[in-house]
């Protein structure tokens, strides 16, 4: 699971505390020698659970405490004014992080830097521990970058394309509908095919003329398949006996019935558009037995 900003500042404090411990109770020592503990105390007097713990095992903020309060007498001998600033950045970190205050990506790369820093100056191997942990930071911020220039850039394009299609007509003002529909004189019935009614010559043209069909038919390769092995079959060149229609519904069983139906009507080839090609050539086509009507 992702760290959060906060446990990643909490992590760079641990380290933080780890590294300075050391440095703080050598430094201690080499000015006060066995008063070291006492002048320590001194400088954290508001915290009594202190007492009777060794430097080694104070927490970071109380760590803080004796460099910034003892500078003068004791760290401004081995560390600078940079450092110092540190110290009173890295003590205001701590604060917040100890009151659960939140940390954005700049923040906490912030805190981990200056404890890095601190870190280095005193020679703690902890320094390189930080340098992980703000490169990690860094990758996530990376990706979330990424992610975040990636959501733009889709927003960006439904943004265009909306705009795009706004600036579309309306398909009424594009598309003149049949004067039929337009005159309200439409009957939604007549557009269903049916081959009975067909076979009485009954219906409308486009259903019930063969040429007329055909001009309106578009011959897909299942269709221009099913016409071709009819004819071969029909002729005695081979082809299917039986071929058995599968489609859902409205997807052309009657409409392929049709066809075969006006195939063998007896019209001319010559007269039914786009046949020829399929066929290959104009073949004689006879007229079958159909069913005689009722």
């Amino acid at each position: 699971m992702a760290l959060t900003n906060h446990e990643r500042v909490g992590k760079g404090l641990e380290l933080l505390r780890a590294g300075l411990a050391p440095f703080i109770e050598r430094e201690l020592k080499n000015q006060y020698r066995d008063r070291a503990l006492g002048e320590a105390l001194r400088c954290v007097a508001d915290d009594r659970n202190l007492l009777g713990q060794p430097i080694a095992k104070w927490d970071v903020a109380a760590l803080l405490k004796p460099m910034w309060n003892g500078w003068n007498e004791v760290f401004r001998q081995t560390l600078g004014n940079a450092e110092r600033s540190l110290v009173s950045e890295l003590r205001d970190f701590r604060n917040r992080w100890a009151h659960q205050k939140t940390f954005n990506s700049d923040d906490a790369y912030r805190a981990l830097d200056s404890a890095g820093r601190l870190l280095a100056a005193v020679s703690a191997r902890e320094a390189d521990d930080i340098e992980k942990l703000k490169l990690e930071l860094l990758r996530v911020r990376f990706d979330e970058q990424v992610r975040t220039e990636k959501r733009k850039s889709a927003v960006t394009t439904i943004e265009t394309r909306a705009e795009t299609v706004a600036g579309l007509k309306p398909w009424r003002e594009v598309v003149n509908p049949h004067r039929d529909v337009a005159s309200g004189k439409y009957q939604q019935a007549e557009f269903a095919a049916e081959l009975w009614q067909v076979h009485l010559g009954e219906g409308s043209d486009e259903y019930r003329n063969p040429v007329e069909f055909f001009r309106r038919t578009f011959l897909t390769e299942s269709l221009k398949h099913l016409l071709a092995g009819a004819l071969r079959r029909l002729s005695g060149d081979g082809g299917d006996p039986v071929v058995q229609l599968q489609t859902n519904f409205g997807g052309g069983k009657t409409h392929s019935m049709l066809a075969l139906y006006h195939l063998f009507s007896g019209a001319p080839l010559a007269e039914l558009p786009g046949l020829e090609p399929v066929l290959g050539g104009p073949p004689a086509l006879q007229r079958a037995r159909r069913p005689r009507s009722q």
